[in-house]
């Protein structure tokens, strides 16, 4: 491992990513090697200057945190993504969880607490609460969904009706309805809303 550790902060908001900047520059093992504005650029940025760690906003437009993530982890499995967010629900840390980060963290952090943070992830420690960890393990994988509910739920994120997706796929109306509440019960939801949510968050769906 080398003395330094390059970093490369994903926001997009500009005051944001200037405070978390400003916490890390008076660290002598810390690089920050870039700023990123969204999951577009966060990944063209990776590509290019591969870092020991991504700290990366949950909430994005477009792309993301999570769905960032899981492309990341994907290219540049050791790159260690930590989660920096103003959010803490279950969902969005099992999401996370699912796709690779190492730890989540609030962005109200204390300085010195961000900073054990990166360390200890580089150290190969994960920061995630145990019973977390293990909620997301018991939880549906993403890629449970068939290739069919998939074209399902893609469907109904555009806004079509049960009869519609039927007409489009070429099946019935009731066979819509049984995809849909296999994708519900896959994806730990009770409603069509929620399982478009969960499914752009975990990047199954593009819309």
């Amino acid at each position: 491992m080398s003395d330094t550790t390059t970093i490369l902060i994903v926001d997009d908001h500009p005051v944001v990513r200037a405070g978390i900047r400003s916490m890390l520059i008076d660290q002598p093992d810390f690089d920050v090697i870039g700023e990123a504005a969204s999951g577009a650029e966060a990944l063209d940025l990776v590509n290019v200057h591969q870092p020991d760690v991504v700290l990366m906003d949950l909430r994005m437009p477009g792309m993301d945190g999570i769905k960032t993530t899981h492309r990341i982890k994907t290219r540049h499995p050791r790159t260690v993504v930590l989660m920096l967010t103003t959010y803490d629900s279950d969902r969005d840390l099992i999401g996370a969880v699912r796709m690779g980060a190492a730890g989540y963290l609030l962005k109200d952090i204390p300085r010195e607490d961000l900073h054990g943070a990166i360390r200890s992830a580089m150290r190969g420690e994960n920061l995630l609460p145990a019973e977390m960890i293990a909620r997301a393990h018991h939880t549906p994988s993403p890629e449970a969904l068939t290739e069919r509910e998939i074209d399902v739920l893609t469907l109904v994120a555009g806004g079509m009706t049960n009869k519609q997706v039927g007409q489009k796929l070429h099946i019935g109306t009731a066979t819509v309805k049984t995809h849909l509440l296999n994708i519900y019960g896959k994806l730990s939801v009770s409603d069509r809303t929620s399982a478009v949510t969960v499914a752009i968050q975990r990047g199954l769906i593009d819309v």
